[in-house]
């Protein structure tokens, strides 16, 4: 069973850094396309950023030009550098295909004070 895993979430002050990582135990990614949804308390899951496997890539309005999506497809693996971070950046960061397979990881923590 494919599992997905995510890591390198924290606590950061605002104006801080994050690379969130995520794997995949098994071939999800490999002819889909990557993406990082987040879910803040008390909000609905909202998709932050996808990449496809040509590198095209698409953000949520809120984080152009402070987050980056990366990926291997060959590996099954897809980061999210995050930059200049904000207390709204503030939720659980989740990684899935695009559009979203009805699979999820336990996601990880993203707390940005102010």
């Amino acid at each position: 069973q494919v599992q997905l895993v995510e890591s390198g979430g924290g606590l950061v002050q605002a104006g801080g850094s994050l690379r969130l990582s995520c794997a995949a135990s098994g071939s999800i990614f490999s002819s889909k396309v990557m993406a990082w949804y987040r879910q803040a308390p008390g909000k609905q899951r909202e998709l932050v950023a996808s990449i496809t496997r040509w590198g095209g890539t698409n953000y949520l309005d809120s984080v152009k030009g402070r987050f980056t999506i990366s990926g291997d497809f060959a590996k099954n693996t897809v980061y999210l550098q995050m930059n200049i971070l904000k207390p709204e950046d503030t939720a659980v960061y989740y990684c899935n295909t695009f559009p979203s397979a009805n699979l999820w990881g336990q996601g990880t923590q993203v707390t940005v004070s102010s």
